[in-house]
């Protein structure tokens, strides 16, 4: 699965992504630093009807986006700050992860042996030409390389 798109398209990209994953709860975004994954969760959570202003959770770990009806909550995860697995167990991940609630995840390489079975892991990359393109990485079984 490879989605690419500029900033103009990024709401029709994260149209798709929703589409090509209809039960998926957790997402696991890879990038580096200016890649664009807080702007596209930004586009992701204004597709399933966020209407409150999303920002980064650089600092507070997360941050919990209602949907206009009040009935499902988004949670969005920023893991760069943290310095050991400690902090995510003492902020009660599973409480999130295991909520049935659909989990943003930025830098999830610093808390991978904590992310659940089916996360959606996804790569963002900027291309020579600045548009991104968003691919789903491919696990490796680890008994058989």
């Amino acid at each position: 699965m490879v989605i690419r798109f500029d900033l103009e398209e990024i709401d029709k990209a994260a149209e798709k992504l929703v589409e090509l994953f209809p039960g998926a709860r957790i997402f696991a975004f890879y990038g580096e630093m200016g890649a664009g994954k807080t702007t596209f969760i930004k586009a992701v959570c204004r597709i399933l009807g966020v209407e409150q202003f999303v920002t980064s959770p650089s600092f507070a770990l997360v941050n919990e986006y209602p949907d206009k009806s009040g009935l499902r909550s988004y949670y969005h995860f920023d893991f760069y700050r943290i310095e050991s697995l400690e902090e995510v167990l003492d902020m009660g991940y599973e409480d999130y992860f295991y909520s049935g609630n659909t989990c943003l995840i930025e830098w999830p390489e610093r808390i991978s042996s904590l992310l659940p079975d089916g996360t959606v892991r996804l790569s963002i990359d900027v291309l020579e030409d600045g548009t991104r393109e968003l691919r789903k990485k491919v696990e490796h079984n680890t008994l058989f390389p």
